[in-house]
């Protein structure tokens, strides 16, 4: 039996990737992985993930340069959630120019943005 075989995968082949910054224990983002993405990131050892609204693999900073380097890949207790525990180089996780994509922290009524923009995503993202 293969180790990917342990693995709940939803009925579209995915399951979901919750990546989380090494050295500081903070949630940088969430994504998709099918098998040939964890295939993927376990023997490249960066992050390599499933773009749905793509329809193909997307190699986290392939266009931005903000590569993930993994240090560990773990699996929840029901085998339906994968951790990723990253070094984000280049600081960025977000394709909105941010540390990490969870920016928006619901205050009263309203969601409120409390981390700044780090670079302005048309100057990471120019094509």
């Amino acid at each position: 039996m293969n180790w990917l075989d342990d693995i709940k995968w939803t009925d579209d082949g995915l399951v979901p990737v919750i990546a989380q910054e090494a050295s500081s224990g903070k949630v940088l983002m969430f994504a998709w992985m099918n098998r040939e993405a964890i295939e993927l990131t376990a023997k490249e050892g960066r992050a390599v993930y499933w773009s749905r609204s793509r329809n193909k693999l997307w190699h986290k900073g392939e266009e931005s340069g903000h590569v993930q380097q993994v240090q560990e890949i773990r699996l929840d207790c029901d085998n339906d959630v994968v951790l990723l525990s990253v070094e984000q180089l280049g600081d960025i996780a977000c394709h909105t120019g941010r540390h990490s994509c969870f920016f928006k922290k619901l205050e009263a009524d309203h969601w409120q943005e409390v981390e700044p923009v780090l670079k302005d995503p048309n100057e990471i993202y120019k094509s």
